[in-house]
């Protein structure tokens, strides 16, 4: 059982303020620290964000005069002639070729006449640029690849399909000329502070992709 003095200590113990600027500072730290960290992390996801689109849409660019990653899509259209399936100079029929970096593969729908296997070369030099198998060496823009503008794209983050949309004939002489959809995934967000809290490590960029016309479909086009 309590003694008198005891209770009362215990009292004077509850009131007692001193050090309570202290407890409060220290809260207020902590709160103002993370907010800080959270906003140079959120500056950098809005870089991040910004460098894959720019770095999708250079690749589309890329790709458009390129050799194709789907090999043998550019002997397509004479294909379809050798094979009667249209007269020269007429519509192109419907194919669809999905090139996925992760998987080294593509995949075909429609008519794919000699359209072969995965061109590991052709996707570095769109993600890598031309003559090169690393980031961060383009001397000129012109030999810039996508990884040049967001370093952390790799083929394995990179989808490329080529899609017959009613452009081009059979029988064209430079091969077919589909539209190319040049698109990322499996890219997280890189965190710098918060990457430990709620799981933030594993949020994904959300899925960018761009669209172009393909030109020469070869390596060999003159300029970008």
């Amino acid at each position: 059982m309590r003694t008198p003095r005891q209770r009362v200590d215990l009292r004077l113990f509850w009131r007692d303020q001193a050090g309570a600027v202290l407890v409060e500072t220290t809260v207020m730290m902590a709160l103002m620290l993370i907010v800080l960290l959270g906003s140079i992390d959120f500056l950098s996801l809005l870089y991040q964000w910004n460098a894959a689109t720019k770095a999708v849409q250079l690749g589309a660019r890329i790709a458009a005069v390129s050799n194709p990653v789907a090999a043998g899509l550019n002997n397509l259209s004479i294909a379809v002639v050798n094979a009667a399936l249209a007269p020269p100079g007429a519509a192109m029929p419907f194919f669809e070729v999905r090139c996925d970096g992760a998987t080294e593969r593509c995949v075909c729908t429609g008519v794919c006449l000699g359209v072969g296997g995965y061109d590991a070369a052709a996707m570095n030099a769109v993600v890598f640029g031309r003559g090169s198998s690393s980031c961060g060496d383009a001397s000129s823009s012109y030999a810039a690849g996508m990884c040049d503008v967001f370093d952390r794209i790799r083929a394995a983050n990179v989808v490329i399909s080529y899609t017959q949309t009613g452009l081009g004939y059979a029988g064209r002489p430079g091969g077919p000329a589909p539209t190319i959809t040049v698109e990322i995934q499996n890219l997280p967000f890189q965190f710098f502070f918060l990457g430990g809290l709620l799981r933030f490590r594993t949020i994904a960029i959300p899925a960018l992709r761009t669209s172009i016309s393909a030109e020469d479909l070869s390596s060999s086009a003159p300029i970008m």
